[in-house]
């Protein structure tokens, strides 16, 4: 779908959506109304997601994952009871996300992205990605980038969280404040700068994405990024070394083998550091103590983040985060910061 064509809404929709419409206007519900979404990944932060897209009101949303719930997921993941322990994810979401909102369609699929063609991931407007190794959100990025498909990534490891934002060339309209025009005549000129008025006008707006390689592959050891480094969040470099070890163990750390694991994980910075032209020093060892399960404040708060940016991306409204959001429970921070190579 072109993302500027729209749907009609329905008298039900319309009575539904009245708070949206009222927020954003009829034409941003009508596309987000048209909009077909794929979801990877189904605990905590995927359950947070689906939650927030799906009650403003898309067309569409196909829950993927091919891996069982498991205990853990009763910490995070509210759409699996608690009696759907062992089964499929994506099946065990299905019939509460489409209780949320009956007028989206809701579709499980239980295979992996990594087992899916190319043409695959062309059937829907937006792409977000969880709980995928860094292989995996590269390949599904390039896919989207190159058929205008707009794509998140993000994953919750702890008290980490992040999410990465490909949009493509988006335009958006975003409503800025203007002063009115000057009435020339009556109060003095000090007066009329106190009670000066401003109106809201809508005005057109455009900013250029960068894919996730680029903002992945940026040589640390040179003069400019050094004077980046010091403005760029810790997290950035702790989601790599995540990855890292993703890549390595094909899993996530394992709260069940916390002590082995936290040696990985330091092992793994030092590698990850290395292999980035950066000191050890960079990332504390503390950090491999706070990467284990999904939290579900920080599934909350970066679940939040991304069904917004989702939401913003479909209906053109407001200005997009470009491109990266990272959230540090340790030190109770969020931060927006563009990350690229270029």
């Amino acid at each position: 779908m072109n993302m500027g064509e729209e749907m009609n809404i329905t008298e039900d929709e319309a009575a539904l959506y009245d708070r949206q419409i009222r927020l954003w206007g009829l034409d941003a519900q009508r596309r987000l109304r048209a909009a077909k979404v794929l979801l990877i990944g189904l605990r905590g932060l995927g359950a947070e997601i689906a939650k927030n897209i799906v009650l403003a009101g898309i067309k569409s949303i196909t829950l993927m994952d091919h891996t069982d719930s498991t205990e853990e997921d009763g910490c995070s993941q509210f759409l699996i009871s608690r009696s759907d322990v062992g089964k499929n994810r994506a099946e065990a979401s299905q019939e509460n996300t489409q209780r949320l909102n009956p007028m989206v369609e809701v579709v499980a699929d239980t295979q992996s992205a990594d087992e899916k063609t190319d043409d695959f991931f062309t059937k829907f407007d937006v792409v977000c990605a969880t709980c995928c190794k860094q292989t995996t959100l590269l390949r599904i990025n390039k896919i989207c980038s190159d058929h205008n498909i707009k794509f998140f990534g993000g994953d919750v490891f702890g008290f980490y969280g992040f999410m990465f934002a490909d949009l493509g060339e988006h335009e958006y309209a975003e409503e800025v404040p203007k002063p009115k025009p000057k009435d020339e005549g009556g109060e003095p000129a000090a007066k009329k700068a106190k009670t000066e008025e401003v109106e809201m006008v809508t005005v057109k707006k455009s900013v250029d994405f960068s894919r996730l390689q680029t903002a992945l592959q940026i040589d640390w050891s040179s003069e400019s990024a050094q004077r980046k480094l010091k403005r760029t969040p810790n997290t950035y470099f702790i989601m790599q070394v995540l990855h890292d070890f993703m890549e390595k163990h094909s899993r996530s750390p394992d709260a069940k083998q916390k002590e082995n694991d936290i040696k990985l994980l330091i092992e793994q910075k030092t590698k990850t550091l290395e292999k980035l032209n950066l000191s050890p020093t960079l990332i504390s060892d503390d950090f491999a103590s706070f990467c284990f399960a999904e939290l579900s404040p920080v599934c909350a708060i970066v679940g939040g983040v991304v069904g917004q940016e989702i939401i913003k991306a479909v209906s053109l409204k407001d200005q997009p985060h470009d491109n990266f959001f990272f959230y540090n429970g340790i030190e109770g921070s969020g931060l927006v910061d563009r990350i690229t190579s270029s």
